[in-house]
């Protein structure tokens, strides 16, 4: 398949010019660490052999990666994300699986001129940051089979998950909130939090059958509490704060840094920083 060049506009440029580089260094912690609110769904999902599956915001391609094992090689899967430096990873490791039957396209979900030829969508909290969410789903729908299934997940509120909430309190303590002028990837990880306004903007979008279901469980945010530390200061509500605070951030790292070493050193399971969280797996239906 041809790469699609994404067309520019400020969340896309700033996933590639600020977030890749980290989300590159803590990809460990992002793909496998937070992995269980992807694992317990594919596990237990049912695809027909054969089936034609695309992956949203697919990252570094191991969900699309699963879903190209579980159609087959008579199935295909095609993940799409907007930044290839990510799927660059999903091309080498697919291709050191001997799997044939998957591709990734640099592309922007929101604008991507679909075909409706895939029998299910999926997406692992790659849903949560498009400029326009109904218009991103619209065009999801069209990439959709009549009576095609969309399953995606996303994160519920930060009081359900600590491991945003406590780092992110601890960073306020000392700096003040990111102002409204603040660069984004978009509009964020909570953005889905509401079933009630997803439910909306998925109706809207012409899908039916909606449901949600609460999936609470452990995410591993780093390999000892100083790797844990370094990622929430690079990412995430936390790292959000910290950034956008610049200097002042920076003089006062050590205090910060120290101050969150406490807060997440309660967390420590054998080494590793295992916090709770929460998100909901998402189901809709495009009409047959």
């Amino acid at each position: 398949m041809n790469q699609a060049t994404t067309p520019p506009n400020e969340y896309v440029e700033f996933w590639n010019d600020t977030l890749a580089e980290k989300f590159e260094r803590f990809r460990d912690i992002l793909m496998n660490g937070l992995s269980y609110h992807s694992r317990v769904p594919l596990e237990r999902l049912e695809l027909a052999p054969g089936s034609r599956v695309l992956d949203v915001g697919c990252g570094w391609g191991d969900t699309a990666i699963q879903l190209a094992k579980k159609v087959g090689p008579a199935g295909y899967v095609l993940g799409l994300d907007c930044v290839d430096q990510f799927l660059e990873k999903g091309r080498n490791d697919a291709a050191a699986a001997g799997l044939e039957n998957v591709e990734f396209l640099d592309a922007d979900v929101q604008t991507y001129p679909f075909d409706p030829e895939y029998d299910f969508v999926f997406s692992r909290f790659g849903m949560m940051f498009f400029e326009n969410p109904v218009a991103a789903m619209r065009n999801v729908r069209k990439a959709l089979r009549p009576g095609g299934r969309l399953q995606f997940i996303v994160w519920r509120t930060i009081d359900d998950n600590e491991w945003f909430g406590v780092p992110k309190q601890v960073v306020l303590d000392f700096l003040p909130p990111p102002g409204d002028d603040a660069r984004s990837c978009g509009p964020g990880p909570f953005s889905m939090a509401n079933p009630d306004v997803v439910t909306k903007q998925l109706e809207i979008a012409g899908f039916t059958g909606v449901s949600f279901e609460r999936l609470d469980g452990p995410v591993t945010v780093g390999n000892s509490v100083e790797n844990a530390v370094a990622f929430q200061l690079a990412l995430g509500p936390a790292g959000e704060v910290f950034r956008e605070a610049g200097e002042q951030a920076e003089r006062r790292r050590d205090e910060i840094e120290a101050a969150l070493r406490g807060a997440l050193a309660p967390y420590e399971v054998e080494g590793h920083i295992v916090m709770p969280s929460s998100s909901w797996t998402i189901d809709a239906r495009n009409p047959a």
